[in-house]
């Protein structure tokens, strides 16, 4: 609630950035090793002092990690945590899926979340790529338990501004950040994991989700597949969004996340400006 509070009073845009995660899963099949990372984390540490995150772990790292690099996931995430230990660390959680690609006992995820934050995670993502709220349950259950900071997801599809569309309209989303707020979540994700949302449309998506609920952090996510990203995360701000994901400029674009240093430039002495 703390952590909720202060992002909200914040000023300017705050940033995640995804290069250590999503960018690279997006981009080079997740195959970034630990020491790659681990030898830029002494500049990351100093960059992104100001950031809402690093999102460096959960989604296919964690197989991928050991399918394919021979490194353990725990040892990862543990040596992240003792070379960045100013940022705020966050990972994506797939329900009762948690990092695999089915579902497991309640106990397991349980336990895993518990794992994952004494090891050193603090901002779980939790979603559903059909938005089954039973399934997002459990991993909202699971990291509340585990003293995590819940950040719940609603997975975005379709087109808001055009009503013409059908079921994913504006107050389909509407009511699913409903039943995700009653579930006692910290912050509010739009996970946009198709890079759909334009910024017409992410400007009325937050506008309506931030006018009904004034107090709940809202943090939006993307894929620059299409190009319009850094356009929509801007929208997206101005409509009262919170944060917003980016990725690196080596590491973003295309099927990644938007520039990071696009975004930052573009809010320069704005009340949006990032501090980064």
């Amino acid at each position: 609630e703390a952590f909720a509070k202060a992002v909200r009073q914040n000023e300017g845009l705050l940033i995640t950035d995804t290069t250590w995660r999503d960018a690279h899963q997006s981009l080079l099949a997740t195959r970034l090793r630990t020491i790659d990372m681990l030898n830029i984390a002494e500049p990351t540490s100093v960059a992104l002092r100001n950031a809402f995150s690093l999102e460096c772990w959960g989604g296919a790292t964690f197989d991928v990690s050991m399918r394919f690099l021979n490194e353990c996931p725990w040892d990862r995430l543990m040596a992240f945590r003792e070379a960045v230990p100013d940022i705020p660390f966050q990972m994506l959680l797939r329900g009762a899926n948690a990092v695999g690609y089915t579902s497991y006992a309640d106990n397991v995820v349980f336990e895993f979340c518990k794992m994952a934050k004494e090891a050193g995670m603090d901002v779980f993502r939790v979603f559903d790529s059909l938005n089954y709220i039973e399934n997002m349950r459990l991993g909202i259950d699971a990291v509340g338990q585990a003293g995590g900071i819940v950040e719940a997801a609603v997975c975005y599809t379709g087109d808001v501004s055009d009503p013409k569309r059908g079921l994913y309209d504006l107050e389909y989303y509407l009511n699913f950040v409903r039943e995700l707020e009653a579930q006692g979540i910290h912050t509010l994700a739009i996970k946009d994991m198709a890079g759909l949302l334009k910024p017409n449309a992410a400007g009325m998506l937050v506008g309506a989700i931030r006018e009904e609920f004034p107090n709940l952090p809202i943090h939006v996510h993307t894929h620059d597949t299409a190009g319009t990203g850094v356009a929509s995360m801007l929208a997206a701000a101005r409509a009262g969004a919170d944060a917003v994901d980016a990725a690196t400029d080596a590491m973003s674009g295309t099927t990644a996340q938007p520039s990071l240093g696009a975004i930052v430039a573009s809010t320069q002495g704005t009340d949006l400006d990032t501090g980064l």
